[in-house]
């Protein structure tokens, strides 16, 4: 875990906590067994860094609540978001395979509860698991068409439009399948996320519920319909 502190805050997770980790129900009891035996929690506070770019990984990661920032520098100095992730997504799966340091930093919008399963044991259940293998391949597949659509979107002018596409990502029910159909998130989140200002995501949020797409609630969004989200126009 890139932040000193948030390694140090580590624990095992309790029994709550594992219920939000997808993958572990397409292991075998023995394989479950070898997983609980790696994996860790902590919680990371609003703008600690889970993921460092430059430094070397030592977990494969998850969220168990909370919202993370996928992001970037640019050789211009300016910060390009990939994506945010939500309840239930894994990440760095990539990085992990290739034992290559973070390309990207990851870092906590709001008080996050994180989930790591350590290197070593990352490597064993690729090495051992069918089950593993799948969902790992399912994530790769599904993330190469996140990051196309993300890169669709950054060039993109129409800000209704990011608001939506970037919103309808954050459902995506195989990346996060912990989300459900209520985001818990505010405008300014999203803002951070779309790279809007707050007042022009809320504007942006009142014309998608106008149309019916969705319903904007105490604390979070409601999606009404994803599909029409996801190809806004």
């Amino acid at each position: 875990m890139s932040d000193p502190k948030l390694h140090q805050r580590r624990r095992r997770p309790n029994l709550a906590e594992l219920q939000h980790i997808p993958w572990l129900n397409r292991l075998t009891p023995a394989e479950r067994e070898l997983a609980l035996s790696a994996l860790m929690v902590s919680e990371a506070q609003p703008g600690e860094l889970i993921c460092r770019m430059g430094h070397s990984p030592t977990y494969w990661f998850g969220v168990i609540e909370g919202l993370l920032k996928m992001s970037t520098d640019s050789a211009s100095g300016n910060s390009i978001t990939f994506t945010g992730l939500s309840r239930g997504g894994w990440f760095g799966e990539g990085t992990m395979i290739k034992r290559e340091p973070y390309r990207y930093n990851v870092q906590a919008l709001r008080k996050s509860l994180v989930a790591g399963l350590s290197m070593d044991m990352f490597h064993r259940l690729l090495d051992q698991s069918l089950g593993f293998n799948q969902f790992i391949m399912g994530q790769l597949n599904e993330r190469l068409g996140q990051f196309i659509a993300a890169r669709e979107i950054d060039r993109m002018s129409n800000p209704d439009v990011r608001v939506a596409r970037g919103l309808a990502s954050l459902f995506n029910p195989v990346m996060f399948p912990g989300v459900g159909e209520v985001l818990q998130i505010t405008q300014q989140e999203l803002s951070y996320l779309v790279g809007l200002s707050r007042q022009r995501v809320n504007m942006a949020l009142q014309r998608l519920q106008t149309l019916g797409l969705i319903r904007i609630e105490y604390g979070g969004l409601r999606v009404l319909r994803l599909d029409e989200l996801k190809d806004f126009t």
